[in-house]
C-alpha cells in the first residue's frame, strides 16, 4: 500500500510538472511588457495580444492533440508538442519584430498545449473518477504555485540579461520536463489504433462529447468562471502597472499574492471534498465568485474601489475560481475513459477559448474593461449552469422512466 502511494505520488508530481509549461510560458514574462512595448516601440495593450494569440493557440492545439493522445498513447504526441515548444521559445527569444513575436508566441502555445492536455487525460488513467477532483486541486496546486516564481524570475532576468532570455529560460525549462517524462513518467494509455484521425469520425465524435449534458454544462460553466483568471492575467499588467503606476518589482509581488488566492480555493478544495460533493462546492464557490464581480463591478465604475479594495476583491475573486475550476474539470470528464483525451482536449479549447477571447477583449479595450468582463463572465457561468443542472435533471428522469418501462 505504501509502495502504490510513493507511485502516485510520483505521478502526481510529473503531471504536475507537464501542467506548469503553460502557466510559466504566460506569467514568466508579464513584467516585461512595458520593456518588450518599449524595444517593439509599441504599447503595453498591443504586447497584450501576444497573450491572447498564445491562449488561442492553446484552445486550437488541444483540438489536434486530443485524438492524438487517444491514438497513439499519451507519451509520443508529449514528445513532439514539447519539442516545437523548445523551439518556438527560442524563436521568441531572437524574434525582431512585433508580428514575428505575437506569430512565434502561436505557434510556441500549439506545442505547448499538449502538456497540459495530456496531463488531465492522464488523471482519469491513473486515478479513480472520485478521486479527480482530488488529483485536480493537487495539480492546480502546483499551476497555482508558478505564478508565486514565474514573474519574480521574469523581472529578475530583465534586470540582469534583458527580457530575451526569459524566453531562453522557458526552452530550459520545458527540456528539463521532456527529459523526466521521457526517463520517468509511466504511459498511461495504450495506442487504440480504432481511434479514426479522418475529419468526418473526429467532427461526429467531438460533437458526441459536446452534447453530453453533464459534460456541456460544467465545461462552459467552468469556462466562463475561469475565464475571470484570464481577465487577471491579461488586464493586471494593464491595471496595476499603468492604472495604479506600480513598478515592475511591485507587480510581481502584488500578482503574486492575488494568485495566493487562487492556491488557497485549490488547497481548500481538498478539504472540503472530504464533507461535500463537487457539485455542492462547485455552486456555492460561483455564486460567491458572481457576488464578488457584482460588488467589484458597481465599486469601481463609482469610483470607491482604490488599490487595497481591488487586491482584496481580486484575491476573493480567485479564490473562487481556485474552487470552481477543479470541481468543473472532475464533473465534466466523470463521463468519459476511452476518450479521456478528446473529452479532455475539448474541455480545455472550450475553456481556453472563452478565456482567449476574454483576454483579447482586454487587450482592444484596456483596463477599463477588466472588472466588466471578469464580472459579466461569472454571471454567464452561474447561469449556465442553473440551466444545464435543470436540464441533465430531466435527462436522468427520462432515462429512469425509461428503464422501469422496460422492466
Amino acid at each position: 500500500m505504501a509502495h502504490l502511494k510513493r507511485h502516485n505520488n510520483w505521478i502526481i508530481v510529473l503531471l504536475g510538472a507537464l501542467c506548469v509549461v503553460t502557466p510559466f510560458a504566460v506569467d514568466m514574462y508579464l513584467p516585461a511588457f512595458s520593456t518588450i512595448a518599449a524595444e517593439y516601440k509599441t504599447t503595453t495593450s498591443e504586447i497584450s495580444l501576444s497573450l491572447s494569440t498564445y491562449f488561442i493557440g492553446f484552445a486550437l492545439g488541444q483540438m489536434i492533440y486530443g485524438p492524438l493522445l487517444d491514438r497513439f498513447g499519451r507519451k509520443r504526441p508529449l514528445y513532439i508538442g514539447l519539442a516545437v515548444y523548445i523551439l518556438c521559445s527560442l524563436g521568441c527569444a531572437s524574434a525582431h519584430s512585433l508580428h514575428a513575436f505575437v506569430a512565434l508566441r502561436f505557434m510556441e502555445a500549439l506545442g505547448g498545449c499538449v502538456a497540459q492536455v495530456g496531463a488531465i487525460a492522464m488523471v482519469r488513467d491513473f486515478f479513480p473518477v472520485k478521486e479527480s477532483a482530488k488529483i485536480f486541486s493537487l495539480l492546480f496546486l502546483m499551476i497555482g504555485v508558478s505564478p508565486l516564481l514565474a514573474p519574480t524570475i521574469g523581472s529578475l532576468l530583465i534586470v540582469a540579461l534583458g527580457w530575451r532570455w526569459i524566453f531562453a529560460v522557458l526552452a530550459a525549462i520545458a527540456s528539463a520536463i521532456l527529459t523526466v517524462t521521457f526517463l520517468f513518467l509511466p504511459e498511461g494509455h495504450q495506442p487504440d489504433h480504432s481511434i479514426s484521425l479522418r475529419p468526418g469520425p473526429l467532427v461526429s465524435g467531438f460533437w458526441a462529447i459536446f452534447k453530453e449534458p453533464q459534460f456541456l454544462t460544467y465545461t462552459l460553466a467552468g469556462a466562463f468562471s475561469f475565464a475571470g483568471l484570464f481577465a487577471f492575467v491579461a488586464g493586471s499588467p494593464i491595471l496595476f502597472m499603468d492604472g495604479f503606476h506600480m513598478g515592475t518589482k511591485a507587480f510581481g509581488i502584488v500578482f503574486a499574492v492575488l494568485v495566493m488566492g487562487f492556491i488557497g480555493g485549490n488547497q481548500l478544495n481538498v478539504f472540503l471534498l472530504r464533507r461535500f460533493t463537487s457539485q455542492q462546492i462547485f455552486l456555492v464557490a460561483l455564486t460567491v465568485q458572481v457576488i464578488t464581480g457584482i460588488v467589484f463591478f458597481v465599486g469601481m465604475h463609482s469610483h470607491l474601489v482604490g488599490l487595497k479594495a481591488t487586491m482584496v476583491l481580486f484575491f476573493v475573486f480567485l479564490s473562487c475560481i481556485g474552487l470552481t475550476y477543479p470541481n468543473s474539470a472532475a464533473l465534466a470528464l466523470a463521463p468519459y475513459s476511452r476518450h479521456a483525451g478528446r473529452a479532455s482536449a475539448l474541455l480545455g479549447c472550450l475553456q481556453t477559448g472563452t478565456g482567449a477571447l476574454i483576454s483579447m477583449g482586454i487587450g482592444m479595450l484596456g483596463a477599463s474593461s477588466v472588472v466588466s468582463l471578469l464580472s459579466s463572465s461569472a454571471l454567464v457561468a452561474l447561469g449556465v449552469l442553473l440551466v444545464g443542472r435543470s436540464f441533465i435533471q430531466q435527462v436522468v428522469e427520462t432515462e429512469d422512466q425509461d428503464m422501469v418501462v422496460l422492466h
